[in-house]
Parts: C-alpha cells; sequence; structure tokens
C-alpha cells in the first residue's frame, strides 16, 4: 500500500526520507549570477503566482520501482491555504485518501485498512525532513517547496537553466533550477549525502491560464539503496475557483497508524 500513500502525500514527503544522493554531473560551464540578479530571478518566479480561491485537477498517476508498477487516477482539490483533499482511485475504487490542512495531516487506505491522524510535526520528526502545508501546495502548482525570498543561495547559470544552492545546511541540500525566459520552476533536488537520499521534482508542460501559468507534468524520481521509484503525474483536467466540497471521514473499522 505504500504505493498509495505516496500518491496522497504527494509523493515528495513518503521518498525524501530514504532516498540516495546523487552527485549531478555537468559538462557546461557554469556561469556565477550576482547578488542583483539573484534578487530579480526570485522576484519575477513569484510574479507567476497563481492567483485563485479554489482549484481542482483530475490527474493520471504512474508509480513505478523495481518490483512493481501502478497506474491509477487522483482526484485533487486545494482551497487555497486551507485545505487539500486528494483522492486515489484504482478501477474507479476509492484506494486512498488523504486530507491536509495547515495544522493537521489525516489519510486512509483501503487495502491494510488503516488510517494516520496527525499533524506535520510528528511527520517532520519521523520523516527526518521538515515540512508543511505550504511545502505540499507549492509541489501541487510549480513553486519552490522553499520561499525563496527569505534564503540565500549560490547562483549559476547551467545547461541554460537558473540554478540556485541553498546556502543554509551542509547535510541538507537543495538546488532550484529556473527557466531564464518566464523564471518558471522547472526543477529542484534535495539530497542528504551523509544519509544517501536523494529527491528530483521536474515539472513541464505549463500552460496559461486568467489565474496565471501551471505545469500540467510532475514527475518524482528518487534513489535509494533498495532501487529507484518513480511517480509521474499528468493533470488531465482543471479549473479554477468553483465552489468545492471537502468530504473526508475514516470508514468504521479501520486500524489506526502511530508514528514513532
Amino acid at each position: 500500500m505504500k504505493k498509495y500513500i505516496a500518491v496522497v502525500l504527494l509523493s515528495i514527503f513518503m521518498i525524501s526520507c530514504k532516498s540516495k544522493a546523487v552527485a549531478v554531473q555537468n559538462n557546461n560551464e557554469n556561469k556565477e549570477i550576482t547578488p542583483k540578479e539573484e534578487k530579480k530571478i526570485i522576484e519575477k518566479h513569484y510574479n507567476n503566482k497563481l492567483d485563485f480561491s479554489t482549484l481542482y485537477i483530475k490527474a493520471s498517476a504512474r508509480y513505478a520501482d523495481e518490483k512493481q508498477s501502478q497506474n491509477v487516477t487522483a482526484e485533487i482539490k486545494i482551497e487555497k491555504d486551507k485545505q487539500i483533499l486528494v483522492s486515489v482511485r484504482f478501477l474507479g475504487i476509492t484506494m486512498a485518501k488523504a486530507l491536509i490542512t495547515p495544522t493537521t495531516v489525516s489519510y486512509y487506505e483501503k487495502i491494510k485498512s488503516t488510517y494516520y491522524e496527525g499533524d506535520f510535526t510528528s511527520l517532520s520528526q519521523w520523516l527526518g525532513t521538515e515540512l508543511d502545508y505550504s511545502k505540499v501546495q507549492n509541489l501541487l502548482v510549480g513553486e519552490a517547496l522553499d520561499d525563496l525570498r527569505n534564503g540565500k543561495y549560490t547562483q549559476t547559470i547551467v545547461e541554460n537553466l537558473l540554478r540556485l544552492d541553498d546556502e543554509k545546511s551542509v547535510s541538507l541540500k537543495k538546488s532550484f533550477y529556473l527557466d531564464s525566459d518566464k523564471y518558471l520552476l522547472q526543477k529542484e533536488e534535495i539530497s542528504q549525502p551523509a544519509e544517501n537520499r536523494m529527491l528530483q521534482i521536474l515539472y513541464s508542460d505549463s500552460k496559461v491560464f486568467n489565474q496565471g501559468t501551471l505545469p500540467t507534468s510532475v514527475e518524482i524520481n528518487a534513489i535509494h539503496p533498495k532501487g529507484k521509484t518513480n511517480i509521474n503525474l499528468n493533470y488531465n483536467n482543471i479549473s479554477f475557483n468553483e465552489e468545492l466540497s471537502f468530504p473526508y471521514s475514516v470508514p468504521s473499522g479501520y486500524k489506526k497508524v502511530i508514528i514513532k
């Protein structure tokens, strides 16, 4: 059932704690960016911010590791900065559902009839990396997981992409890649070299709406000692600012999962 949980929690948090660091090799010449240019880059990235009250996404999702692969559908509902509801279905049957708010994370899955209710503090301790509601929402709409305006970065140009490397932590490395035209996020990488973990998120097929620009393809790759994991999300149906409902209730008889 881990693959369904990975999709429900948008993959990044369930995988990032078990990934392997991979050195990114680049034979092209790197060009340094001045602090003034860095500020401009970050400002222009946030000029792309989506302006919406609600967002509905119907996506196809594919999970694959070295032992199995699975295609499912995911229905994603977002009330901006308030709540996210994700329903994962296989052959039309709801296999897992998650409700995420700024203070709580809840999900249940059907195969083993289990559910979880908690906050981001316990999940962060369990995963070994800080997470919050904003990171989940940012992942879905193509914004950098971290607020780039609050960080300090080493800036270079790599393969025609603007690369920002977080200088804050040596143990947790983060890199963000933006295109040089519209400053949209193309890729981000998170690695913990000492613990052999790496996570890569790639965005593509961006479409322009009245509310802003949204990537419609999200690819998540993780490499860890036991193998590789790949998850692809393709947004097939997108609508903004509709009245949405967020029904969530754990079926009776399910067993609560305790995270220690």
